[in-house]
């Protein structure tokens, strides 16, 4: 008599169970909010890129001018150099060597000029000229000049490895901030070409630079001293505004990339430079990324001209 409805019972546990599954299932899932909150743009007309902190002065890629190993550095991330201030320091213990003969050099070219003024001293002494043949004086004053210019000759020497010894310190040649280094004491510092990633990196950042990558397709949209305005990425609420400097007249290939899934790599960018003042956004460094938008007058294309007679 159990059995007889039981298993009823339980078949119909087990519909109603499975019908409340497939309602559970398929009820809408509400959207996850996005961890970090987009922008909204400030201006009703507009095209937005990606902009790039740099320094106002450019950042200037601080080479040696000769390979070698660096024995000192003398600043570290952050600080502020003037014009004249040192770097960092090559190995230069083959110039010293070299400065020490040379200025052996200087001590033996000042003792044989010493030498041959004496004998024209002494030979221009002589009362009785008759003692002293005419070509023998030409030969002491010969001597003289060639003992002086022999002496010249090393004191530009001992100049020239000064000169040499002194670009071996590597100096500032611009105000600005270590931005990066990528030396230690010790390694090898190639010169020119070989380097392939700057041993220093500097910049002035009493001004801050934002280039800013448009897409060629909205390049027609951006007018020279447009309004724009920049965002922190992850934090809408740090914005400022910005200052036109300049467009780039040539369109480059983009190099920056969002990672969105859809975003094309052969894109070509205008690159519009904009500028603000790093106390507007203190959490702002150079190299970030920022969100920009630049305010157009018109989301629609400029009327073509009308067709001339056939």
């Amino acid at each position: 008599m159990i059995r007889k409805y039981l298993l009823p019972l339980l078949a119909a546990v087990g519909v109603a169970i499975a019908i409340v599954a497939v309602v559970i299932d398929n009820r809408p899932v509400p959207a996850a909010r996005p961890a970090v909150q987009t922008p909204r743009p400030p201006f009703a007309s507009y095209v937005s890129g990606a902009g790039i902190i740099e320094a106002s002065s450019g950042n200037i890629a601080v080479g040696t001018p000769v390979s070698g190993i660096v024995t000192a550095i003398y600043v570290k991330w952050g600080d502020h150099v003037k014009p004249g201030d040192r770097l960092f320091s090559i190995d230069d213990r083959d110039l010293q060597a070299r400065r020490l003969l040379a200025l052996a050099g200087v001590k033996e070219g000042a003792a044989r000029l010493a030498q041959a003024r004496g004998q024209l001293r002494r030979a221009e002494s002589v009362s009785d000229r008759r003692a002293i043949s005419v070509e023998e004086m030409d030969n002491r004053r010969s001597a003289v000049a060639i003992s002086e210019a022999a002496l010249a000759s090393a004191q530009a020497q001992v100049r020239q490895i000064r000169l040499e010894i002194d670009r071996r310190t590597v100096r500032a040649l611009e105000p600005g901030q270590i931005l990066q280094i990528s030396i230690r004491p010790g390694e090898f510092a190639a010169s020119g070409d070989l380097a392939a990633t700057p041993l220093m990196l500097l910049g002035s950042d009493t001004r801050l630079y934002l280039r800013v990558d448009i897409d060629e397709n909205d390049a027609w949209r951006v007018k020279p001293g447009a309004e724009a305005m920049a965002f922190v990425r992850g934090n809408p609420d740090l914005r400022t505004p910005l200052r036109f400097e300049r467009i780039d007249p040539y369109v480059v290939p983009k190099t920056a990339l969002t990672g969105n899934s859809t975003e094309r790599v052969d894109t070509r960018v205008l690159q519009v430079v904009y500028s603000f003042d790093p106390a507007a956004l203190p959490a702002a460094y150079i190299g970030q990324q920022m969100g920009v938008f630049i305010q157009t007058a018109s989301g629609t294309a400029p009327p073509r001209p009308a067709a001339g007679p056939p």
